[in-house]
C-alpha cells in the first residue's frame, strides 16, 4: 500500500472520537453499540441508539444547613477532619507517576459515559485502548476493535474449538475490522491493522489473533475474511469451514 499523508489514526477513548466511529456496512448493526465479542450469552451487534448517548449527569445534592452548635457531630455529607489522612480537608495526595491521574481516571470510569465507550474504556489503565479510528481527508474511514483474549468472551470460547492453538503466552485479539464504502479498494483497513499490530508489540504481545465467521455474507461479519488478514501478514492457524483462526506473530 502507498503511504497516505492525509491518513490519521486515533485511539478511541473519550467522547469526541466515540462519535466519530463510522456506520456499519449493515444498516442493522452499529459499532457504537455491539457488544457481540464482549458478552458471548445476549450480545449483539444491533443498532441501539440509547447506547450511543450519554446519560443524564446525576443531580448535585442539596446542601444541608449548618448547625449553630460548634459541638454538634459533622453531617454525613460532612465526613471530619483526620490528621492521618493525607486526602482530609482538602489536601492532595503526593503526585504518583506511575498512578492513574485524576482526567485519565475519570475519563475511563465515567457512568455518565455511553455504554460502548465504558466497555471500550473499561481496561483501559492496565491494557491501553480497546478501539483506533482511521480518518482519511479529515473524515472517519475505517474502525477496528482489538484487547486482550480476556476482554471478550466470545473469542474466548472460539479459541477452546482448537486446543492446538499456543495457549501461552496468550494473544491479543483483533475482533473487528471495518472500513466504510466509499473508502474501500485503497488499503485503509490494512494500515489500521497494521498501526494495531504495532501497538500490540509495544504493548508486549507476541501474537494477534482474529476470529473470521464464514457463516455470515461479508457485510454482516465483524471480523472479515481470511484473505484480508493473509494480506495483512496472518497466517491460517486453525483451518475451518466456518470459523477458521488467523495468527499473526508480532
Amino acid at each position: 500500500m502507498n503511504d497516505h499523508a492525509d491518513l490519521e489514526i486515533l485511539d478511541v477513548t473519550d467522547e469526541a472520537a466515540f462519535h466519530l466511529l463510522p456506520p456499519c456496512a449493515d444498516p442493522r448493526f452499529d459499532h457504537r453499540s455491539c457488544d457481540y465479542w464482549e458478552d458471548d450469552v445476549h450480545g449483539s451487534k444491533r443498532a441501539r441508539p440509547s447506547w450511543w448517548q450519554s446519560a443524564a449527569p446525576r443531580p448535585e445534592p442539596e446542601p444541608r444547613p449548618r448547625s449553630d452548635n460548634p459541638f454538634a457531630l459533622a453531617s454525613a455529607d460532612e465526613p471530619s477532619f483526620n490528621p492521618f489522612d493525607p486526602g482530609s480537608a482538602g489536601v492532595q495526595p503526593a503526585f504518583n507517576p506511575f498512578a492513574p491521574q485524576p482526567d485519565e481516571e475519570a475519563s475511563a470510569s465515567d457512568p455518565e459515559a455511553p455504554v460502548k465507550l465504558r466497555l471500550l474504556n473499561r481496561g483501559r489503565r492496565v491494557f491501553g485502548s480497546y478501539a483506533k479510528l482511521l480518518l482519511f481527508e479529515g473524515q472517519p474511514a475505517a474502525y477496528a476493535q482489538f484487547g486482550p483474549l480476556t476482554a471478550y468472551p466470545r473469542a474466548q470460547h472460539v479459541r477452546e474449538l482448537y486446543p492446538a492453538l499456543p495457549s501461552s503466552p496468550l494473544p491479543a485479539v483483533i475482533t473487528c475490522v471495518a472500513t466504510v464504502e466509499r473508502a474501500r479498494g485503497r488499503g485503509l483497513a490494512r494500515a489500521l491493522v497494521d498501526a494495531i499490530a504495532a501497538d500490540l508489540a509495544g504493548r508486549g504481545f507476541s501474537a494477534a489473533e482474529a476470529y473470521p465467521d464464514l457463516t455470515l455474507a461479508p457485510d454482516e461479519a465483524s471480523a472479515a475474511s481470511p484473505a484480508f488478514w493473509e494480506a495483512c501478514g496472518f497466517e491460517l492457524a486453525a483451518p475451518d469451514e466456518r470459523y477458521p483462526v488467523m495468527r499473526c506473530e508480532l
